[in-house]
Order: structure tokens, then sequence, then C-alpha cells
């Protein structure tokens, strides 16, 4: 807790801080929309997108999700750079041999962190998903095929408490299900099982096909029987219940991808586990900010004959680790065992000891 106002030095670190975080990202931003603009081009042209469409609906979409994405690296480079600077003309030594510790000197790099964390809350929580919906508006008009995927094989779905869903294979290109079945159950059991070979949905009409189907009525002990060729019907269940647009999570804010993941779990759908991760890895994405702005600050204040290449060096290293650790624990968290929550803060606790060990070490 600071006891006293910032002083001219607190506010000479953070606007040198912030300042350079805002200079890498541009210097990278620029690099990234060259390279992309130089590998779309010919889709471009192709598809005969209007320059403004391509600076509106495209650009102006993706920057902010790529910003969010690499924020914890940019904050760190940010870090390395002019920490390095002050470091190499012994301002950091001045500091502390002027009675400073090193401890009050972490005090604005925190204020720093804690204030670009904020932003980055804001960015993958608010704003990412609204442009994340404009850039698959962009992806549907101007690109031939949607990002949607089926389900895996055998879904099972719960469409309300007392009615359930089963598809064997879902043909995403022709809205084609195989091997379908569909329940309703009452106090004392089955009430009527239905099934169908293929379900398809007509666009038209919107209403489910069913084809070669069976339906068993059960009252009081007594079957009855209904079967035919063909059945169009009205169902509680709809196409999206049997596919996934892909990386759908990045167009929910933080309350409607709790919502979905509620729903999600009433019906029992078994990919739950990666919007679990994401919700739990908005959360604790900010916080690394802070922390690589701490390895970071430990890591280049050190004075090195090697100057700030070394620094750079190392920062990067760490970033990537951070990064990779990071892919990792979701790909456990997904297709193994782990807790979504655990997976997405085992980064942020590892390197949240390694940033102790760093602080109890550096020269102070």
């Amino acid at each position: 807790m600071i006891k006293q106002p910032l002083t001219i030095l607190d506010r000479y670190i953070i606007k040198k801080f912030i300042g350079s975080f805002l200079i890498v990202i541009a210097m990278i931003i620029v690099v990234v929309v060259v390279v992309d603009v130089a590998e779309n081009i010919q889709d471009f042209l192709d598809n005969k997108v209007p320059v403004m469409e391509i600076v509106t609906g495209y650009y102006l979409n993706f920057i902010p999700y790529f910003v969010n994405l690499f924020s914890p690296l940019f904050t760190f480079v940010a870090v390395i750079y002019f920490t390095s600077k002050l470091s190499r003309n012994s301002e950091i030594i001045a500091m502390l041999n002027a009675g400073m510790s090193f401890y009050r000197l972490m005090v604005p790099y925190i204020i720093s962190a804690v204030f670009i964390g904020i932003l980055s809350f804001y960015l993958t929580n608010f704003l990412i998903p609204q442009t994340q919906r404009g850039m698959m508006k962009y992806k549907e008009k101007y690109m031939s095929s949607m990002q949607v995927r089926s389900k895996d094989i055998d879904n099972h779905i719960k469409t309300a408490p007392n009615t359930y869903a089963y598809v064997h294979y879902w043909d995403n290109a022709n809205n084609l299900g195989y091997n379908f079945w569909y329940e309703f159950m009452g106090d004392d059991g089955i009430l009527y099982k239905l099934h169908a070979q293929t379900i398809a949905w007509d666009t038209v009409t919107h209403i489910w096909r069913l084809n070669n189907y069976i339906r068993r009525t059960f009252d009081k002990g007594k079957e009855t029987l209904e079967y035919g060729d063909r059945k169009d019907t009205m169902l509680n269940i709809s196409i999206s219940d049997f596919v996934w647009v892909k990386e759908g999570y990045t167009m929910m804010n933080y309350s409607e991808i709790r919502e979905f993941i509620a729903e999600e779990k009433e019906k029992g759908s078994v990919e739950i586990r990666n919007y679990e991760f994401e919700k739990h890895r908005r959360l604790a994405f900010p916080f690394a900010t802070i922390i690589l702005s701490v390895v970071g600050l430990c890591v280049s204040s050190r004075k090195s004959k090697q100057g700030v290449g070394l620094h750079l060096l190392l920062g990067l290293l760490l970033t990537f680790s951070f990064i990779m650790l990071l892919q990792v624990s979701q790909v456990f968290a997904i297709y193994g065992g782990l807790s979504p929550a655990w997976a997405a803060w085992t980064p942020n606790i590892l390197y949240s000891l390694l940033c102790v060990v760093l602080v109890k070490n550096t020269p102070k």
C-alpha cells in the first residue's frame, strides 16, 4: 500500500513503461499487418473486397484480438527494453544508492502492469467478442466456407429436463443426421421414444424431416407403435446442438460464456471443457501481465556487459515458455483429466513462484 502520492520518479517510470508498451505494439502490428496483406492480397482481389471493408471489416476486428493475445509478450519486451536502458545508464544503481528500496521501485511497474491488465480484461471480455462477430460476418460474406465443424460421433444432448436426444453422426454440409433417437421421460419412465434412420432440417419450412421412423408410445403399460417412411415434425432441438462454430467462444462476452456453459452442462455436452478453460483463462490472463512485468524488472535491472540484447533474449525465452505452457495446459484440460481452472491458472502459479525467487535474489 502506497502511503505517499506518486513521485516524479514514479510518473517517469510509468510514462516510460506505457510509452514503450505502445511503441512495441505499434511496431509489431505494422509488421503483422504488412505480412498478412502480402499473404491475403490475392484472396482480397479474387473476392473483390472493397478497401474500406478490408480496413473496417477485417483489420480493425483482427488487431484487438492480436494485441490482447500477445499483450504479456508486448509488456515483457517493453519492461526489458526501457529497464535495461536505465540499468545500462546506472540509473537504477543511483536510485538504490539514494535510499530507495527495490520493493519501492516495483510500485510504478506494478501500477503500469495493473493498468494494462485491466485493459486486457476489458478487451478479452467485452471488446473482442464484438470484433470477432464482425470478423465472422466478414468471413461469411467474403469466404467460401463457414468456419463450423460437426461435433464428435455419438452426440448425446439433454434438450429439456425430461427430454433427451441422440444422433450418431451429423453431416453439417447437408444438415443431415444419422441414427436419430428422441426420448420423453415421465415420472414412471419413458412416455414415448422416437427413432429415425435419418433426420434432416428443412431450411424452407423450418421443420425436422424424419425418414424411416418408428414412434413407440407407452401409456399405463400399453405400447402403441407408429411408423412410416417420412414424418415432418417440430422438435425442441436445433442445428447448433450438433455443430460447433470454430472458436465460437471468442464471440461471447464473459456473461454470455457463463450462460452458455450452464446450458451445455444441462445438455450433457462433451466439449464443454474447452469453454470452461476459456472462462478461467479470461480471468487468469490479465494477471500474467503483472507477473511477467515483475519478472522482467528482476531480469533487466542487473547491469550487463552485453547490454539490452542479453536481457531481451532472456525475456523472450521466458515469455514464449509461458505462452507454450499455457497452450500445453489447455491441451491437458480439454483432452486430459486436468481441471480447466487449474489448467488456466497453472502458468500464473508457476511463474509467480519464479517471480518470488527472482525478487529475493535480485541485488537490492
